[in-house]
């Protein structure tokens, strides 16, 4: 009873995020936002609360963005919009794992850098290896913008150097492109008013971004691992849709209106807010027993299941092994681990660039504010 009463004391802490206007950074910077349009991209920054402009051209394939404000590094842009990430694939040498930063640049670029996988200047550091973000960039932090660039732009780079950057929605990427903005960051309503369109249309799909995050998975497998937000329940797993069509469907509902996606019978199971993938917590609160676990890997046939959504203080392995808990609580803005799996071997990799074991699930009885 006491783990568990500790993680609904953690779900429970108010996290500083929205709705406090001293929370605005001072300047207002953010961006750039992008569209391909005609020859070239359009592009927005908000620099010193003050809309800029510019049009910039694609040559032999693709645009470099310089950087003004918002994201502190020239954007390499290709012309081609990225195809649909391979949502199955074996497992790489080394593998890397994160997941919820929402909005917490900082956390998220010192993370990569103390355990390698950038260098000083942000780039691709980690050849061949495969970095999986397990969702929840939107929201609560004032530098969703800039994580989002980061990312997208070392899936570029890794896919140059033989690896790869795997992202799979979150529950807060569904949330913002249907327009639900409870968790908004107050920087972004404002940037929102200033660009003349409602936040959600800024990632529509239309832009740069917005088209990256309509190609990404909600669910994928990695060797004999799987990789998604939340988790797969008992209840989905009875409605008989398997990953590539669940894949399919959160891929062509992004951006519908809630309303619509909940009554629609073939989009209600991916976003039920207590059984879907993008929204499942019984690992962790009590619903799923070891049998259950056991049952639905063997039904999914791997050996084990990442998951985010939950948030931990810790990387943390549940039922001996076959559940890994990948939010360490990033959100809140003061650290953060990630999971490695290198020739197999699992680990944490910690801020400060060590590595450390696993902790199992009995022992992170305290979870932190």
């Amino acid at each position: 009873m006491r783990p568990l009463l500790a993680l609904l004391a953690l779900l429970l802490t108010p996290v500083a995020f929205a709705g406090d206007p001293a929370a605005l950074p001072t300047p207002l910077d953010d961006g750039p936002y992008l569209r391909r349009a005609g020859d070239g991209l359009d592009a927005e920054w908000v620099c010193g609360g003050e809309v800029q402009r510019a049009h910039v051209a694609f040559r032999q394939g693709r645009a470099t963005v310089p950087a003004r404000c918002g994201y502190p590094h020239a954007l390499d842009i290709d012309a081609a919009p990225a195809p649909p990430v391979r949502a199955t694939r074996p497992m790489p040498a080394k593998l890397a794992a994160l997941s919820d930063i929402h909005g917490q640049f900082g956390i998220l670029r010192q993370l990569l850098r103390a355990q390698g996988l950038i260098d000083a200047q942000d780039r691709w550091a980690w050849g061949d290896g495969l970095l999986v973000v397990g969702g929840d960039v939107f929201d609560r932090g004032a530098q969703v913008t800039e994580a989002f660039w980061l990312l997208q732009q070392l899936q570029q780079q890794a896919r140059g150097a033989g690896g790869d950057v795997l992202f799979v929605l979150g529950n807060h990427e569904t949330m913002e492109l249907y327009d639900d903005l409870r968790y908004l960051n107050p920087k972004y309503a404002q940037v929102a008013t200033l660009l003349g369109r409602p936040y959600p249309a800024l990632y529509d799909g239309g832009s740069v971004l917005g088209a990256w995050l309509r190609q990404a998975p909600a669910i994928a497998k990695v060797g004999d691992t799987l990789f998604l937000h939340g988790g797969i329940s008992p209840e989905f797993l009875a409605q008989g849709i398997d990953r590539d069509e669940a894949n399919a469907r959160y891929r062509k509902s992004l951006g519908t209106p809630k309303a619509q996606v909940k009554a629609d019978p073939l989009t209600a199971p991916l976003y039920d807010g207590k059984t879907s993938p993008i929204w499942y917590r019984g690992y962790f609160d009590g619903r799923a027993t070891a049998d259950t676990v056991t049952s639905v890997l063997a039904q999914l046939g791997v050996a084990r299941i990442v998951v985010g959504h939950t948030s931990m203080a810790h990387v943390g392995s549940y039922f001996d092994g076959r559940v890994v808990a990948i939010d360490s609580s990033i959100k809140r803005g003061e650290s953060g681990e990630m999971l490695l799996i290198e020739n197999g071997a699992a680990s944490r990799g910690l801020i400060d660039g060590s590595r450390a074991p696993l902790l199992p699930g009995s022992d992170l009885k305290e979870h932190g504010p």
